[in-house]
């Protein structure tokens, strides 16, 4: 049912340019129909792992030969750094935002930075990552899991309130906030449940995690047994199973915080029919059946699952009050960095 250090490495950023691609592919569906494309150039500012941003874009641009897509790609909290200091020194470089959480959405939506867009066939998406106002629509579920590596841990926590027990001291790794988004917003999730809370992080804290830069090298860590407890979003876990390392995960029984990798095209983007054709690709079947293969949870019912993961009805994801998660997110963040820094 759905009711629903702090050793930092250097974040590493790549610009990549995607060639406009002209080879045959399966016909795409209506919603990325190119017959009418507007051609041009789209730039594209994402938090999305570069290789899965190359083959969703070499897909986008089979079905839209005429429009080339650049791409910047850096961590949440960079990201955002860099739209900070393009508006202040002229207008962001950017068409289309693809990034980790729904917050950062919230706050650019409330500073009228977003351009209000629906995207095709929005029926056929899970309603709970559809911003009601039409600015922003999730393109993932990006469950925030325990995992562990299978060689060092015979009976791993299950539950977010077994990782504050003594015991674990010394064996967990997690994100920094204060690069990745999906960290970010898990911290203000957590802090404002009230069967976590202040007092389980700070439980947290006192078995001193390591905080590794982001997600990537919490589950590298975790699969290579360096700390064989980790903290991290579900899909990196099934992706190192795949290639045969001994790391495996658990879905927390005291709920289970996500991140939808929103997507929204920016008020001032100048091309905005292109902007419109990629979030439209984005969630449309071609691109959700693209998002499965990459072992991400679809935010549509009709593409399937990843091999080995459950069914969203399965989980019991939490669904907090998204304005009171982005209110409390920079409080919540500086009370991790406090406490476990």
């Amino acid at each position: 049912m759905i009711p629903f250090r702090r050793p930092v490495v250097g974040v590493l950023v790549s610009i990549a340019s995607i060639a406009a691609l002209s080879a045959c592919s399966e016909p795409a569906d209506p919603a990325v129909d190119s017959t009418e494309s507007s051609g041009g150039t789209l730039t594209v500012y994402t938090s999305e792992p570069q290789a899965k941003i190359d083959a969703l874009n070499a897909e986008f641009t089979a079905a839209n030969p005429d429009i080339e897509v650049q791409v910047y790609r850096a961590g949440t909290g960079d990201l955002n750094a860099r739209i900070a200091s393009e508006r202040e020194t002229g207008s962001i470089g950017a068409d289309v935002l693809l990034a980790a959480d729904a917050p950062t959405f919230e706050g650019y939506k409330d500073e009228n930075l977003l351009l209000q867009y629906t995207p095709a066939d929005v029926s056929a998406l899970n309603q709970e990552i559809v911003d009601p106002d039409g600015y922003y629509v999730g393109t993932r579920i990006i469950p925030t899991v325990i995992a562990y590596n299978t060689g060092a841990v015979s009976e791993p926590p299950t539950s977010w309130q077994q990782l504050a027990d003594p015991k674990y001291k010394g064996q967990i790794t997690l994100p920094n906030p204060d690069v990745s988004g999906a960290a970010a917003f898990n911290t203000a999730v957590w802090l404002n449940e009230e069967s976590l809370g202040q007092p389980w992080l700070e439980g947290l804290a006192a078995n001193e995690p390591i905080v590794a830069e982001s997600n990537g090298p919490v589950g590298q860590s975790v699969a290579a047994g360096t700390q064989p407890i980790g903290i991290v979003v579900d899909y990196l876990v099934r992706e190192l199973a795949e290639k045969g390392s001994p790391i495996a995960l658990e879905y927390p029984t005291d709920g289970v915080p996500y991140i939808s990798q929103p997507a929204g095209i920016f008020a001032d983007s100048k091309n905005q029919d292109a902007a419109k054709k990629y979030v439209d690709f984005l969630v449309s079947k071609q691109g959700q059946e693209l998002a499965v293969e990459q072992q991400y949870l679809p935010v549509r019912g009709d593409v399937g699952t990843p091999d080995g993961a459950p069914a969203l009805d399965d989980l019991n994801l939490l669904n907090p009050d998204l304005a009171e998660i982005t209110a409390s997110q920079p409080e919540a963040v500086e009370r991790f960095n406090e406490l476990v820094g």
